[in-house]
Order: C-alpha cells, then structure tokens, then sequence
C-alpha cells in the first residue's frame, strides 16, 4: 500500500527527488498502477480519469454563530432535566420509604373487624326508635 504525500520531513528536500512529500496543489492529477516482479511490470492499469483534490479550509474561517442551540431547545432541554431529576427523587423515596420492612416481604391481612355498639345520625334524634 502506498499512501501519498506520506513522507512530511522531506517535502522541501530538493537532494531527494523522490520524496513522497504532500501535493503542491488540488490537482487535477492521475493515478496508474503497476505490478513489479523485482523490477519488471508484470501489469499494470490505464491512467485514470483526472482527480481534483478538495483544499482544506482554516478553522478560524468557519462560522459559529449559526451553530448555536436555539433558546427553545435550551428551555426544553431544562424543563426535561427537572422533571427527570423530580422522577428520579420520587423512585429513590419510594425505595427507601417501602424498604422499612427490612427487605422482609409482609403480607397483607384483612383489617379487623370493628363493632358499634350505638350509632346515632344527627338527624333521627327525636325519633323513638333511635334511643335504642
């Protein structure tokens, strides 16, 4: 495998003509390749189509202002985190409140039973039969 403008210290070396430093420019350029058994081609590729290499642009030149959250996303992100946080306070007081058994699993038992023995409403008082 080769890969181009690998070789960085030598790029501006002029006593080693065949330093594979970085391309001087975008291009356009063509590729070929070819198949050596020690020095003799064995096969080899048809030039290919021209290739026009992208130029990087500088970091200093790109803009932020337009990446910026907007104030909705940041106001729906705030609420979202509140209620989480407000969820999450409820499941660990719930944990802690119904662990008061000790980790013993109750059971659970009818209540008993209660009695009246007189029980009268307010307004039945003059009636007979609710001096029982």
């Amino acid at each position: 495998v080769l890969r181009v403008g690998s070789e960085t210290r030598c790029a501006k070396d002029t006593s080693r003509p065949t330093c594979n430093g970085p391309l001087p420019g975008p291009g356009p350029y063509q590729v070929k390749f070819l198949a050596l058994n020690g020095s003799e081609p064995v096969a080899e590729t048809s030039w290919s189509d021209p290739i026009t290499l992208k130029t990087a642009v500088p970091s200093s030149s790109i803009s932020l202002m337009g990446s910026g959250h907007s104030a909705g996303m940041i106001a729906l992100t705030t609420i979202l985190s509140i209620l989480f946080a407000i969820l999450l306070a409820g499941l660990v007081a719930m944990l802690l409140w119904g662990s008061d058994s000790g980790g013993v699993s109750s059971t659970f038992s009818k209540p008993e039973a209660v009695t009246v023995r007189r029980y009268n409403t307010h307004h039945v008082y003059d009636q007979p039969a609710a001096r029982l």
